[in-house]
């Protein structure tokens, strides 16, 4: 059996756990869809947006509009979209394409070089590989911007995030040389503990940001764009430009709802609980970063990925856990993993954890 085929079969195995180290437990469909009509009735919805106006939809705006203290927001299908339509109102206003972001940036990374083929971005590195964004790395670039970028936190690097006081000083600096701050703020909610300070006072610091309401929130799908009523209402004149005003999103506006009232209480928590689960690790697993910013991160172990995998997988179909798989590490010989800590974690011990999942990639097995 070859490699990827057993890290398929973790997958497997582990959505079909009640309990998990990382990730969130299955819900089938109907599951899904039976929560969301009690939800409805909950929550007091009784119609349906209409392409993306009024209902579940309007009532999702002002919620993270007041929740972030800007003056409005605007509902997205998709992520991908949001950002690089946030880019294009700022380059657009600013008259130049050129935009600073990380070179592990989401947008470099995962999206098959849409910015520069769509929008024509041309692009600067604010940062390169495991670095938090600091005002020194913008001084270090020459020459006129259109826009920076921010990812909060950069998944890539672990969910890294720069200290509160480097990010003010970031904001300060752009300020001075008349740039759009835009933050990627996909994961901020799992943010909040590491910078000790409110949504508002994130958002204070940006002109424009993006937020998720499927990955800690647990939505179906779904993102919303967050700044001034000008922005906005660009951001949804180009919206409608690419495909995005969808003739009803009420399922996805319910399900962002339902997570804000529902899983934004135990992100806390879940941070709290993956920083006690990665100090318990041996030291022959390392963390990325050390001491994990948010409820997720990356581990990184000697070891072959198919042994590696065969034991993850006999953890999970013996204490019915779910765990993530390994996977090859640039690093010849290497092997890392991705943690994301969420509810499913939480009756669970994280030092029994530690112990437990660390076997796998255990030097001695």
């Amino acid at each position: 059996m070859v490699a990827d085929d057993f890290a398929k079969r973790v997958s497997a195995a582990s959505r079909a756990c009640p309990l998990a180290i990382s990730r969130r437990a299955y819900r089938s469909p109907g599951t899904a869809f039976a929560e969301l009509a009690r939800a409805c009735d909950e929550l007091g919805i009784q119609e349906w947006d209409n392409y993306g106006e009024s209902g579940a939809v309007a009532r999702l705006e002002a919620e993270v509009t007041k929740l972030f203290g800007v003056e409005a927001a605007a509902f997205f299908p998709s992520g991908v979209m949001a950002q690089q339509v946030a880019l294009r109102v700022h380059t657009d206003r600013s008259g130049n394409c050129r935009v600073a972001l990380p070179d592990l940036s989401h947008l470099l990374v995962h999206e098959e070089d849409g910015p520069r083929l769509l929008h024509g971005f041309e692009i600067s590195w604010l940062t390169r590989g495991y670095q938090a964004p600091s005002a020194r790395h913008l001084e270090a670039i020459p020459g006129r911007l259109g826009a920076v970028l921010v990812e909060l936190p950069l998944r890539d690097a672990g969910c890294l995030l720069p200290p509160w006081d480097d990010l003010v000083a970031l904001s300060a600096a752009c300020r001075e040389r008349a740039l759009a701050l835009h933050f990627d703020a996909a994961r901020i909610w799992e943010s909040v503990p590491w910078f000790g300070h409110s949504l508002s006072e994130i958002a204070a610091l940006a002109d424009s940001l993006y937020i998720s309401f499927y990955k800690g929130l647990g939505g179906l799908a779904g993102a919303a764009l967050l700044g001034s009523a000008e922005f906005i209402a660009e951001a949804r004149l180009w919206r409608r430009r690419q495909g995005g005003t969808i003739y009803q999103m009420t399922a996805e506006a319910v399900s962002a709802l339902v997570g804000l009232r529902d899983e934004l209480p135990k992100i806390p928590g879940t941070v709290t609980w993956a920083r006690a689960f990665a100090a318990a690790l041996p030291g022959y697993v390392t963390v990325q970063p050390e001491v994990p910013h948010t409820n997720q991160f990356l581990l990184h172990a000697a070891g072959r990925e198919q042994a590696a995998n065969q034991r993850v997988l006999d953890l999970v179909e013996q204490h019915r856990i779910g765990m993530p798989a390994w996977e090859p590490a640039p690093e010849p010989g290497r092997l890392r993993t991705e943690v994301v800590v969420c509810a499913a974690a939480l009756e669970l011990d994280p030092a029994t954890m530690a112990a437990l999942f660390s076997r796998a990639v255990d030097p001695a097995q």
